[in-house]
């Protein structure tokens, strides 16, 4: 018997997987025959309503006259507007992603001396059950840090004497666990990576208690664990604007359908890592980073808009770059006028530029997030307004911040773990039914065959 390569795909495969397509193509036309919301969302982008939610909103228009009017995005933790979080906390020269989970999953900003004790807390429990490193990621290390991240955490449940129960205190319990180990899962994820397939000195550095999460990313990433202030406070405004958007996104609405299946705490959370890993959603920023990489090769001035927006023109009709005719970073499901998120990161990611002498390179982006809406309303039938998302900036402050491109997915999900706690613990407070929508069969009924018959 022929000894198969496990990943190999061979021409019986192949030819097999014509049958997928050919017996599984659904025409289009029954969609709108049928007004089915395709993504769960209608023409204009409004999405269907699937649930209620405390824990974050999201406002993209105002209604007035029952008419659907657009303005200026908006993002609400608990009803606290983020802008003003984010102003609060910087004002005071204080790290934020802390505050912000707190508020995520208590719904309420806390004391100074609430806030201290649930620092106190996370740092805890920012340590991995012993020899969870040396046996579980140095020694099954993966070219991809969120296979590595979610495989941590399917393993975590075998450490946990109550990992099935779902009372709240211990699902709370094991909520706090995640977001302070998350950090650590994913650097150390990287080492082994690095180490294995890349050739690099193996460096394990231990968290340190009195830093924040976004200073212990920093201190364990790098071999000398030496950050700059501004370094730190942008890398934990990322963490801030990434930690919640709502029920409806792909990996927090995965939270609430497997969470009310009433399964446990690591499965619902590998679960949501499983759909934050789709390059539609978490791998968006890495994207971004491949189109502006392929702009800078075929722009060499990168102050010529007039030839930008050309070249822009080509990327939406698809004749160059990857052909998919995206202008990644461009445009949001929800968004139309601006992305809150975006607008309160930009400010700080032009100071970093300027700390990382890679001014040019900013100009670059703003000229692009100017030009792209011009371009696309030009050469696409659009719903509504185009604006630069969250993802836009991203990764490009990820790269001044010398993060590897196999971390960015991960620094988001170290971040939406505050948000899918928060959203698990809601559904399972208000214990609602499983979640089961509807799909209509539209196959042809047929007869069966004996199979010498057929």
């Amino acid at each position: 018997m022929k000894e198969m390569n496990y990943s190999e795909v061979t021409p019986e495969i192949v030819k097999l997987s014509q049958k997928c397509i050919e017996n599984g193509s659904i025409d289009p036309e029954l969609y709108g025959k049928y007004e089915v919301k395709r993504g769960l969302r209608d023409l204009s982008g409004k999405g269907v309503l699937t649930g209620l939610t405390e824990v974050s909103k999201i406002q993209s228009y105002i209604v007035e006259d029952d008419d659907m009017i657009p303005c200026e995005g908006k993002l609400y933790y608990h009803g606290v507007d983020i802008e003003d979080l984010v102003a609060g906390f910087t004002k005071e020269k204080r790290f934020g992603f802390e505050e912000t989970t707190y508020l995520l999953l208590f719904g309420e900003l806390p004391t100074k001396k609430q806030l201290d004790e649930f620092k106190g807390i996370l740092s805890d429990y920012r340590s991995l059950p012993p020899s969870f490193v040396r046996d579980i990621i140095l020694k099954a290390p993966s070219k991809d840090m969120m296979n590595t991240l979610a495989r941590s955490v399917l393993t975590l449940y075998s450490y946990d004497e109550k990992a099935n129960d779902i009372t709240i205190p211990n699902v709370l319990r094991q909520c706090i666990q995640l977001i302070a180990n998350f950090p650590m899962l994913s650097v150390y994820g990287y080492q082994a990576y690095s180490h294995y397939f890349e050739g690099e000195s193996l460096i394990i550095h231990p968290p340190q208690k009195e830093l924040s999460t976004a200073e212990n990313i920093l201190y364990t990433l790098r071999k000398d664990s030496k950050y700059t202030e501004l370094e730190a406070r942008i890398l934990d405004l990322a963490l801030v604007i990434h930690a919640e958007h709502g029920g409806g996104n792909n990996s927090t609405f995965t939270t609430h359908v497997v969470t009310s299946s009433g399964t446990d705490t690591y499965s619902v959370v590998a679960a949501s890592l499983g759909s934050l890993k789709g390059p539609k959603h978490g791998g968006a920023n890495f994207k971004v980073m491949e189109m502006i990489s392929n702009i800078k090769e075929n722009i060499s001035d990168w102050t010529d808009e007039s030839a930008l927006e050309e070249y822009l023109l080509k990327i939406l009709r698809k004749e160059v770059f990857d052909q998919k005719g995206l202008i990644y970073g461009m445009g949001h499901a929800v968004y139309s006028i601006s992305d809150p998120r975006a607008k309160v990161f930009k400010s700080f990611v032009e100071k970093l530029s300027v700390e990382k002498n890679r001014k040019e390179e900013f100009a670059l982006y703003e000229a692009i997030e100017r030009l792209a809406p011009k371009v696309i309303a030009k050469e696409r039938k659009i719903y509504k307004g185009v604006s630069a998302n969250v993802d836009f900036y991203s990764g490009f402050v990820y790269s001044m911040l010398g993060l590897p491109l196999e971390l960015y997915t991960p620094i988001f999900a170290i971040a939406r773990i505050s948000g899918w706690s928060a959203h698990r613990l809601e559904e399972l407070i208000n214990e609602g039914k499983i979640i089961r929508p509807a799909y209509k069969s539209v196959a042809k009924h047929m007869n069966y065959v004996p199979l010498d018959e057929r």
